[in-house]
């Protein structure tokens, strides 16, 4: 059956065409995301939604969408989106973070020189049938020094063209390396530098909880006097009542704002006064950028609902349409190993060691790393999913670490898996060969060459003679098959480990039974 797409908010005709083309059923409801009552009732049975900024998809909404699977978000901004209830649930969150950047930008522009110039209130009055030209003494931009908070995608954009029109730039981005700050022309600078050399001031960070009122009373007083700020990015950066109060003192020659805490904006301390300009979030309103990002976001959800492949998800590691098919046979090994080692642990887990050697080095080791994970856990917490797994590891304490190196041995690919608990380290290895099924190849450093199979007995004991036929004798009085088995051992007379795959599974009583057979250490067992 194709996968079911529901588009809850106004999407380009050419996005459903795409869903459609891939061969995805898709269900045009455009105002549906306006009606969470409604949404609630009709979600249930999608595989994915696509949405604008009109849809908020709660963890309430998110307990109807049980067969959900990924959320496409036609635009940068998640905020409508509760991520860690998605995230928690497995479900993939995706955005099109470069769809409209060059729109974003071309608008703080826009702002900049509306601002410099006074162009909105010079427009009122002119219209008015007022003559105040002495009234509207306006900047020069030529010469200014910007500064810019945040250089990603549209940061960088707007530095681009503030160069074009001859200003000097400045910018604070704690993720700006110095090369590239130099590649884009720009000077890398501190906050506190920024504050005070900077004509104009433009906002293009994410909101988080460093960025929360970056503008506020105490940073608006070490700026220059005449400071003009523009904000396309996030209404949360700016701590309105201080701007109003610095706006009113003059200390703030004016604030070019797109964006609000509360929007739709009905009402502001912003509103009304006369150096401030403002705009109904039109950052990404041209029709040039919501083409762009509803093709782009159609195209993302279809290569991942069909291929596996996932783009600018904000909670999982990217997985191109080209790695996706290689890495399939791989994320169910390591799935599988962490499974393993998982289902064996009893006591509390410190860190979690996977090594990738030969080809699979070379792949995407995070997506690999976070199905280990997620296997390993799952035995102990049943929600966890490859999508949660790596918070989850954190939230417990749980260090994870990746290490990466040139084939060393047999296999031409090689994962393993060290587990350190309270009471010991426990590693195991497996390789996917070319038919693709995933085996075990080491267990402790025992060699071993056994596929996973749905019900399997991990038994280790002391290599002494008796010890394979009292056990097979033992299950199949009890009349359970064995389907296979396999043997390992670090020396004559040493520590042996078998892995035996059983058709269904083996009762309590014959556990007990294994367990008394002499030179046994330890039976358990293990579904997969």
């Amino acid at each position: 059956m194709a996968p079911r797409v529901l588009i809850s908010d106004a999407l380009s005709p050419a996005a459903v065409a795409i869903f459609k083309d891939r061969g995805l059923n898709v269900e045009f409801a455009p105002n549906l995301g306006k009606d969470k009552e409604k949404l609630a009732a009709t979600i249930d049975g999608f595989d994915g939604l696509a949405i604008r900024s009109a849809t908020k998809v709660t963890a309430k909404l998110l307990d109807h969408a049980k067969r959900l699977k990924v959320i496409g978000r036609a635009g940068i901004g998640v905020d409508n989106v509760d991520i860690p209830a998605a995230t928690a649930r497995g479900v993939i969150v995706m955005n099109t973070p470069f769809g409209n950047s060059i729109t974003t930008a071309e608008h703080a522009i826009t702002l900049m020189l509306a601002l410099a110039r006074q162009i909105p209130e010079a427009d009122t009055s002119t219209r008015a049938g007022k003559w105040e030209k002495n009234k509207f003494l306006g900047v020069e931009i030529f010469g200014k020094t910007l500064g810019i908070i945040g250089c990603g995608n549209v940061g960088s954009i707007v530095a681009d063209r503030a160069l074009g029109l001859k200003m000097k730039v400045i910018a604070y981005d704690p993720f700006l390396s110095a090369d590239r700050a130099v590649r884009l022309g720009v000077e890398k600078v501190e906050l506190d530098e920024l504050w005070r050399r900077a004509d104009f001031i433009t906002l293009h960070t994410p909101l988080t909880d460093k960025t929360r009122n970056i503008i506020n009373a105490e940073t608006l007083k070490q700026m220059k006097a005449g400071i003009r700020l523009v904000n396309c990015a996030r209404g949360e950066l700016i701590d309105d009542a201080a701007l109003a109060g610095a706006l009113k003192s003059g200390h703030v020659a004016g604030a070019a704002l797109d964006v609000f805490r509360e929007e739709p904006a009905t009402q502001s301390v912003l509103f009304g006064l006369p150096n401030v300009v403002c705009t109904p979030h039109l950052g990404a309103s041209t029709m040039e950028a919501q083409e762009n990002v509803a093709l782009q976001i159609a195209e993302q959800m279809s290569d991942y609902l069909l291929r596996g492949a996932i783009s600018n998800a904000v909670n999982f590691p990217s997985i191109s349409a080209e790695e996706a098919p290689k890495l399939k046979p791989f994320i169910a090994l390591a799935e599988k190993l962490g499974s393993f080692a998982g289902q064996l642990t009893e006591s509390g887990i410190n860190q979690v060691r996977l090594t990738y050697e030969g080809v699979v080095a070379q792949m995407n080791t995070k997506a690999l790393t976070s199905a280990a994970v997620a296997g390993l856990l799952r035995p102990m917490l049943q929600e966890v999913n490859v999508v949660s797994a790596p918070i989850v590891a954190k939230e417990r304490g749980i260090v994870v670490e990746e290490m990466r190196r040139d084939a060393e041995g047999d296999y031409d690919s090689l994962i393993t898996l060290a587990v350190v608990t309270e009471r010991q380290t426990r590693s195991v290895s497996g390789t996917v060969f070319a038919d693709g099924r995933p085996r075990i190849v080491d267990i402790k450093g025992i060699r071993m060459d056994a596929e996973f199979a749905p019900s399997m007995l991990y038994v280790t004991n002391q290599d002494k003679p008796g010890f394979v036929g009292r056990f097979a004798t033992l299950l199949a009085e009890a009349g359970i098959n064995i389907a296979t088995f396999h043997l390992g051992r670090e020396s004559a007379g040493g520590n042996a480990i078998a892995l035996v795959e059983i058709d269904g599974s083996i009762p309590a009583e014959v556990l007990a039974k294994v367990r008394h057979i002499p030179n046994v250490q330890q039976v358990k067992p293990l579904q997969f």
